[in-house]
């Protein structure tokens, strides 16, 4: 009997200068995540633009995982003002995860964003993003405490609010609040059109969302649940578990399209 292959799960790749030399990079909690969690195979997708074609890409995956960076997106791509001199972008990185993000929901792949990853779902889709969250009146600091150890960085900060009926609030049978780790400085402002914002902090800072009438699995989170620690709560295996469904779903989808028809 041929063995079944694992479904594949594209993941963008970041691009960073290192020693003089250009290297495209997905952290390994994410590829870790994606094995670990959900049984699928990571394909690490290089940040080149054009190179790509992405409604062929796409037909050859069975799920997109969008990652976090250091990097933000660059504020041209949703009408915003330019960055605080130091800010890091990645415009290779935007280049092929916004089309490729607009591809995949028109094609019915299974999308999980992560951070950037959510900041991207919604600028693809017409939406803008705060820049410096702690600089708004009323918010609190959502930036990662350097200062504290390292495996200290991803312990709950604060609750969110899930909003009734969305796929948060099914995947916490009913919860109304739980608590999420923080650890950036941008987030949505305003949501495109056709987007459910999921959950909101204690402040009022959306935290999670999805896409209306998306045809597969599309959630988009503001919190790190991918990190090994993380992964053991409730919350983050239930969320790998329904993308994981999603995406062996659309596996077999596919492997139907491709079988020969009866004569």
């Amino acid at each position: 009997m041929t063995k079944k292959s694992p479904p594949l799960v594209g993941i963008p790749a970041c691009v960073i200068e290192l020693n003089e030399s250009l290297f495209h990079r997905v952290a390994e909690k994410y590829i870790t995540g994606v094995v670990e969690e959900t049984g699928c195979l990571p394909l690490l997708i290089p940040a080149l633009g054009d190179h790509l074609d992405f409604d062929d890409l796409v037909d050859r995956l069975d799920g997109l995982l969008l990652t976090g960076s250091p990097s933000n997106v660059e504020p041209h791509q949703y009408d915003g003002q330019p960055s605080h001199e130091g800010t890091k972008h990645d415009p290779q990185r935007d280049e092929v995860t916004l089309p490729l993000i607009r591809a995949a929901i028109e094609r019915g792949v299974p999308l999980f964003a992560i951070c950037r990853g959510t900041q991207e779902l919604n600028v693809a889709l017409g939406g803008t993003l705060h820049q410096n969250v702690h600089e708004l009146e009323g918010k609190n600091d959502h930036r990662m405490n350097r200062e504290l150890p390292r495996e200290e960085r991803y312990d709950d900060r604060h609750p969110i609010k899930i909003s009734p009926g969305g796929i948060l609030h099914r995947l916490t049978d009913g919860a109304d609040e739980v608590m999420v780790n923080s650890l950036q400085a941008q987030a949505i402002d305003r949501p495109a059109a056709g987007v459910f914002v999921e959950a909101v902090s204690d402040d009022g800072v959306i935290e999670a969302i999805s896409v209306l009438n998306a045809p597969a699995f599309t959630l988009g989170v503001q919190w790190h649940p991918e990190p090994a620690i993380v992964r053991e709560l409730p919350l983050s295996k239930a969320i790998y578990r329904a993308f994981g469904k999603a995406v062996r779903d659309r596996q077999i989808s596919r492997s139907s399209d491709r079988s020969p028809r009866a004569a």
